[in-house]
């Protein structure tokens, strides 16, 4: 394919993305007071679909998505990092992801909420995967 060609997928797929991340803001519960960013997004639903919920969901799946894309134009060359086995791209994003999810519960046991704390520490680790592991 074509370098314009690839352009233009990149660029469909984030005006896309785009549209979901707008119809997903747009979507969320507004009161008299404001915006009540932690209300259920479907009112009387089986599960407390709030807006972080659903960015967290969102996030992942576009991850899922630039993932697929750069994995078809650039195909993956597995290496061997700091862990000692053969990683690719998907595999590192894995990686990065559970242990985020285990750095989150140590901060929540250890700190409690909020998780701003969390979420700086998750971002350091995730590079640390990507470069060295």
């Amino acid at each position: 394919m074509t370098a314009s060609r690839w352009t233009s997928i990149y660029l469909v797929t984030a005006a896309a993305l785009a549209a979901i991340l707008a119809a997903l803001f747009l979507s969320v519960p507004r009161t008299e007071d404001g915006i009540d960013w932690f209300a259920p997004l479907i009112q009387g639903g089986w599960m407390a679909w709030t807006f972080p919920v659903a960015l967290f969901f969102f996030v992942i799946a576009s991850l899922l998505i630039v993932f697929t894309l750069l994995a078809i134009r650039y195909p993956e060359t597995p290496r061997k990092g700091i862990l000692r086995i053969e990683t690719t791209r998907g595999d590192r994003l894995f990686i990065s992801l559970l242990g985020s999810a285990f750095i989150c519960v140590g901060w929540l046991f250890t700190f409690g909420a909020p998780l701003w704390g969390a979420l700086i520490c998750c971002l350091i680790y995730a590079a640390a995967v990507f470069r060295w592991a």
